[in-house]
């Protein structure tokens, strides 16, 4: 029979601790000898390969930095060229998730040789125009991006300009007069032309420059540049690229993300030279469109993942959306398709889940709207994009009661009591489901962990009208395994907040409305952090009734990267040895010691009971392979300790040598970073036979698979 695995766990969970206890409680003990049983008559639905996913947004340099080849930053010219330091646009984000910061062009000679033409540019609104001299080049260089020694560099160059100038176009690796190789060009004429770029570098460094500078009379005009290493797959980084597909993730969520809300999709496709330079207000960061539509669609093929596209339901509208749905899925004769195909995909690329808006329930969003309007919105955008395919999968953008009230927006709609209850006009999702009923196939949530913060009612309660949106977190004092083990309970509440949906609302499920938990995130890196999402995955496998989808933010910090290289982190690792091991038809784990009552009230980020298997300090789940040949057990210890359990399988006999998957780490902040040795491997155990008696070691993430005897 299919049953929900959290109604074991609540039981066993309720058993263990008297119904009054208080939230503020001694800390647990495990029992003396931990029993676990695995009824494998007792099955749930199967793991979605979607719950592998991942999100990711072109906010900053992220793309552009982790998955594109391109070398030249700003290469269709958006900002003015200049000797002086210009400082960056105010609220731009720097490193961290959305990477470094963009290199700037630079006058090679006088700055007033360098003069940006707004009248007739070659895209966008401006091009730089150069005036030559006949004895000192006059020009433009970037500096500061990576070479790798004999590896060859290709491009492209637009230029025009008077009659009888020379430009030439230097790549360069060091000081030295030899460190340089250098294309000429001396057939300009006064309409653009493109001209081939070729060089291979002659050593390797971290400070390359690019320049192009002119002699002669008149002038000469850039219209864009780009510059490639010669091995780029399509445009992408082929390192990154083969990563991320043996990663095996069932889908990407994509394009975004807060960028999402004021990009015009009709801009990101066709020539990607003429595509203009949009500047980001979400994030306050110039994109240059490169990475658009069709780009996006390659690289899921790629990877090897599903596209799921979310529409700008912010500044966007529904006839875009719709005009949208039909360039990705239309045929060849439709408008779009036609355009699809004249872009070079004659094919559709049948998307089929679709998302509509970003995150419209918070204020931070541009678009943002109160709940009353959005319903209107939302169904007007699904009418539209199911005329266009009624095949696809809609999704609505939803936020329990959880995420309106640690997110500060239950608090901006009644200011006297910042929390959400459910039928409230701050509950959105419940919103959604009263009135957009019909116009949707899933809902999805979003949901972040402070690392060392909790959400407290009583503080945000104090907070004045003018305080941050978020500012009902305060600081907590968890330990390591209370901090493992925090995203997770983000999870369940979900489950819990869902039940009460199904309650009020009984047709979800009897139609089957699904869950997509399409961007979450959490912790700082490190093992610590791969473990909580270890017990994040766990989580997720226990509600597979209704959870189908998720999507961790950001798709590539399963990686380590820089500008040449790659490898999997901690992370990385941690979903490839899920992916690659655990099985996907999920059968009950029981055990004798349930996870603790959250400590604190359960209005935010705390769940009303425990997260997690009923086999505390351990966390568990166990499924089949899809040919039942292997039973599958994933393991994870957050604590510093050994612990041992005594296995007990009901329904199935397993017998014969098994396999131990073992992920552990030099320290709980050990990490895989590119080009230093690894501090995180998985290793693999051989079993001689299946063991009554199980020790797991510390702080690790298991999978072990046993053989169904036959």
């Amino acid at each position: 029979m299919k049953v929900r695995f959290s109604l074991f766990i609540a039981a066993s969970i309720w058993i263990g601790f008297a119904a009054g206890a208080l939230a503020q409680q001694a800390q647990p003990t495990a029992p003396e000898q931990l029993a676990v049983t695995i009824d494998t008559q007792q099955t749930a639905a199967p793991i979605s390969k979607y719950l592998y996913g991942g999100f990711i947004e072109e906010g900053g340099t992220l793309v552009s930095r982790s998955l594109w080849s391109e070398l030249i930053d700003d290469r269709k010219f958006y900002f003015p060229i200049t000797s002086e330091v210009a400082n960056p646009p105010a609220g731009a984000r720097g490193r961290g998730v959305f990477g470094m910061p963009l290199r700037k062009w630079r006058p090679v000679g006088p700055d007033q040789a360098v003069v940006m033409d707004k009248d007739d540019p070659f895209v966008g609104e401006q091009s730089p125009s150069i005036q030559l001299d006949s004895s000192t080049p006059h020009g433009i260089q970037q500096t500061g991006f990576a070479l790798v020694k004999g590896k060859k560099y290709e491009g492209r160059i637009y230029l025009r300009g008077t009659p009888g100038s020379t430009v030439k176009v230097s790549l360069i690796w060091g000081e030295g007069a030899n460190d340089r190789q250098t294309v000429s060009f001396n057939s300009l004429t006064d309409t653009y032309k493109k001209f081939p770029l070729s060089f291979t570098a002659a050593a390797g460094t971290d400070s390359a420059t690019f320049e192009v500078a002119g002699t002669g009379s008149g002038n000469f005009h850039i219209g864009t540049v780009s510059l490639m290493p010669s091995d780029n797959v399509d445009g992408f980084r082929p390192d990154t690229i083969a990563l991320l597909r043996n990663l095996h993730a069932g889908m990407w969520r994509l394009p975004g993300g807060n960028f999402l809300s004021d990009w015009d999709w009709h801009n990101s496709v066709g020539d990607i030279d003429k595509r203009p330079p949009m500047f980001d207000d979400a994030w306050h960061a110039m994109q240059t469109n490169d990475v658009g539509l069709d780009e996006f669609m390659t690289l899921c093929k790629l990877i090897g993942v599903d596209p799921y596209i979310t529409v700008n339901a912010g500044f966007g509208d529904a006839h875009s959306a719709a005009q949208e749905v039909q360039y990705l899925n239309g045929a060849a004769n439709t408008p779009m398709g036609a355009w699809r195909a004249k872009n070079g995909h004659p094919e559709p690329y049948h998307v089929k889940y679709w998302d509509i808006g970003n995150e419209p329930y918070g204020s931070w969003q541009l678009g943002h709207t109160f709940l009353k309007y959005y319903v209107l919105k939302h169904n007007e955008f699904a009418k539209e994009m199911r005329a266009a395919d009624p095949s696809i999968t809609l999704l609505a953008s939803g936020a329990m009661p959880d995420e309106m009230t640690v997110e500060g927006q239950a608090r901006l709609i009644h200011p006297d009591d910042p929390q959400t209850r459910f039928g409230d006009d701050s509950d959105w999702t419940g919103g959604l489901i009263a009135n957009c009923w019909g116009n949707f196939d899933g809902l999805t949530e979003h949901w972040y962990v402070r690392p060392g913060k909790r959400f407290d009612y009583q503080h945000a309660r104090t907070l004045s009208a003018d305080a941050p949106i978020e500012g009902g977190y305060v600081p907590v004092q968890e330990t390591q395994l209370e901090a493992i083990r925090h995203p997770a309970d983000r999870v369940h509440k979900k489950s819990e907040e869902w039940a009460e949906y199904e309650t009020r609302f009984p047709e979800m499920r009897q139609k089957r409305t699904f869950l997509s938990i399409d961007e979450y995130g959490f912790g700082r890196g490190g093992l610590e952090t791969t473990l909580a999402t270890g017990m994040v995955l766990n989580e997720m496998f226990r509600h597979t009734d209704f959870m189908k989808m998720a999507a961790y933010t950001m798709a590539v910090s399963t990686l380590s990267y820089n500008a040449t290289d790659a490898v999997y982190n901690s992370r990385g690792l941690l979903y490839k040895m899920y992916r690659d091991h655990l099985g996907t038809l999920p059968v009950a784990v029981l055990g004798n010691s349930p996870q603790p009552v959250p400590k604190y009230p359960p209005y935010g980020d705390q769940p009303a009971t425990g997260s997690g298997s009923p086999t505390y300090p351990l966390d568990m789940v166990a499924a089949f392979t899809a040919d039942h040949k292997y039973l599958t057990i994933a393991v994870v210890n957050g604590t510093n300790s050994a612990q041992k359990f005594n296995l007990h399988v009901d329904g199935t006999r397993l017998e014969g040598p098994s396999t131990q998957w073992q992920l552990s780490g030099s320290s709980m902040t050990a990490d895989n970073l590119v080009g230093k040795p690894p501090q995180v491997q998985v290793k693999e155990i051989p079993i001689a036979n299946v063991p009554e008696t199980i020790t797991v070691a510390p702080a690790t993430a298991n999978i072990y698979r046993f053989p169904v005897a036959r």
